[in-house]
């Protein structure tokens, strides 16, 4: 049988990939990154069960070692995707890792690196190897090849672009966060300690929650839910995890400082299904405050670092100033689309339309809608049915 590819190795593109490779169909997965997981293998904690994504991923990552069917390529990208459903030709992308299956990840080789160019991209990497960021390196810089024993590090490794036939294609290339720094009444970019969720996701992650102005523990975190969507200037439709997102930071805070207050700002609090008893959860700790309305701006406050928020509370009747030690902007999730053939169809908001017309090219996950993990497994299982069975078509057509 003819391969799929599966372009993007996210919670959406791996789940694509062993889903048609466990029904029996070859898989050619490719993920621009060194290491697979997407974003979600930098997150801090799941919702709802806020356990590590390492527990899922885990899984995904043992289901790839032990299936042959499926192909993995990183630092690959999609060039041109010729021809039609059954038949395309896919012009892959392969940009050098530098550094070989040898690699034992002992990690000799990151001390003697003067601009740490070299690294393992997640604690949790797989394949579980270092790359090189060959462009950080000084030049003519090869300190780190002595320091292998293993002679893993081949620094003469050169790009190179290869051709695959497939029958059908999932794009699962996900989302970027929206561009904060448009928003410019929220301070991002002019106020150190207002960061997005994505990058509160990271601080978190890297182990202590602190303020990046001057390391010190937050006692009051505000979170402006909404930070340019719903809004016609900026995203005119509703990102759909955000407000979720931002209560499962609200409890990072308060499992990490139990005497830390945090108000959250919003337009609506949507936590559909099983979420609203996450919600329910955290509203129900009485130094969690939801204020509904619109945040006016983001200034300076008196002490260092400190900030105040301007905001309405509808509520309420009036408008409050709040002091905040940090502000958490909830950017909404832009479709990564651009680069994806033309012949996959876009929504009024760029967004992939889930089937082509062409019926061939799918989409799943966060390029295809916004959603959260959950939702984005089911979705890739969807799209791996509908490419499956092109190529299945396409074989007994042969």
């Amino acid at each position: 049988m003819t391969p799929i590819l599966v372009v993007g190795a996210g919670i959406a593109g791996l789940t694509a990939a062993l889903e048609t490779a466990e029904a029996g169909c070859p898989v050619i997965l490719i993920e621009e990154q060194p290491y697979l997981g997407g974003r979600v293998a930098a997150f801090h904690q799941y919702f709802p069960k806020m356990c590590p994504p390492a527990c899922g991923l885990e899984i995904q990552y043992r289901r790839l070692r032990d299936n042959p069917l499926v192909t993995v390529l990183t630092g690959a990208t999609l060039g041109a995707l010729d021809g039609a459903p059954g038949a395309y030709q896919a012009h892959v992308r392969m940009a050098p890792r530098y550094v070989t299956g040898a690699c034992t990840m002992c990690g000799e080789c990151v001390p003697p690196c003067p601009t740490k160019a070299i690294s393992l991209p997640q604690a949790s990497a797989w394949p579980p190897l270092y790359a090189i960021d060959r462009a950080a390196c000084p030049p003519g810089c090869q300190a780190c090849v002595p320091a292998c024993r293993y002679q893993a590090i081949d620094l003469a490794q050169q790009a190179e672009t290869r051709t695959f036939s497939v029958a059908s294609v999932v794009f699962a290339t996900g989302w970027e966060p929206y561009d904060a720094a448009r928003l410019e009444n929220l301070g991002y970019g002019q106020f150190p300690n207002v960061v997005t969720n994505v990058m509160f996701e990271k601080i978190a992650a890297a182990g202590k929650i602190v303020r990046p102005s001057d390391g010190q523990e937050p006692r009051t975190v505000a979170f402006v839910q909404c930070a340019g969507s719903r809004d016609e200037n900026h995203l005119p439709y509703c990102s759909s995890v955000c407000c979720a997102a931002s209560i499962k930071q609200a409890a990072y805070i308060r499992a990490a400082y139990p005497d830390a207050r945090v108000f959250v700002f919003y337009i609506d609090i949507r936590v559909p299904g099983r979420l609203e008893q996450f919600y329910a959860k955290v509203a129900a700790d009485d130094k969690v405050v939801f204020f509904k309305g619109k945040v006016a701006k983001v200034a300076a406050g008196e002490a260092p670092g400190d900030l105040l928020v301007y905001a309405e509370d509808a509520m309420a009747g009036k408008k409050r100033v709040l002091r905040a030690d940090m502000v958490v902007l909830a950017t909404g999730i832009v479709p990564r689309t651009a680069g994806l053939p033309a012949a996959l169809p876009r929504d009024e908001f760029g967004f992939a339309a889930p089937v082509s017309g062409q019926t061939g090219l799918y989409a799943a996950g966060c390029v295809h809608r916004p959603s959260e993990v959950s939702a984005a497994v089911e979705d890739a299982t969807g799209a791996a049915l509908h490419a499956f069975q092109c190529a299945v078509r396409s074989a007994s057509h042969g």
